[in-house]
């Protein structure tokens, strides 16, 4: 994959196929130590521990209408290759959690990438999940939880299109924001 964010729309989208209602996406960017982190957890289904030692295994998926599951074991090698991590944990019917790390500094360590679009289409192409997106640079921080717009909103679908353009809008400026705060510093 091209961008880390394309890793995390891909395992988001593992989460919303495993069952879950409540999904959190925390990314934590230390430019200074070169060091990004990316954790996924999930109340979904869980992973049997058979399950969970195959899963970052490119030849092995539990779905049947192909032979191979990339997404894991791909996000797994982009990791490694630059001198982090893959760390998966799971409990069946508790959920699961997923912590990439990442060397930045590395030449081989992917973009981010449009990070706020991504969160935007998991966020409203998927009205019925929930979502908690944190994002840390440094010691600057912004968080958004699909909980509180939805209840603010009261009727108003979190997928219509003008909530669509305010969320995109709102995780960009928000982003930007930190990212701004945290190099002037």
């Amino acid at each position: 994959m091209k961008d880390i964010s394309l890793h995390i729309l891909d395992i988001a989208n593992n989460s919303v196929s495993a069952g879950a209602t409540l999904i959190e996406i925390e990314i934590y960017e230390q430019p200074l130590a070169g060091i990004l982190t990316i954790k996924i957890k999930d109340n979904g289904r869980g992973m049997k521990p058979e399950i969970l030692q195959k899963v970052t295994d490119p030849f092995y998926t539990t779905r049947t209408n192909r032979k191979v599951g990339m997404g894991i074991p791909l996000l797994k090698q982009n990791a490694e290759q630059t001198g982090g991590s893959l760390k998966i944990q799971s409990e069946e019917r508790v959920g699961a959690e997923l912590t990439a790390v990442f060397n930045t500094n590395h030449i081989d360590c992917p973009p981010l990438g449009n990070i706020a679009e991504i969160m935007t289409i998991l966020i409203t192409g998927n009205p019925k999940i929930d979502f908690l997106y944190t994002h840390k640079i440094e010691n600057q921080e912004f968080s958004l939880d699909s909980r509180q717009i939805k209840e603010i909103l009261e009727d108003v679908p979190i997928n219509s299109p003008p909530m669509v353009r305010y969320i995109r809008e709102m995780l960009t400026e928000n982003i930007e924001e930190i990212n701004q705060s945290n190099s002037n510093q």
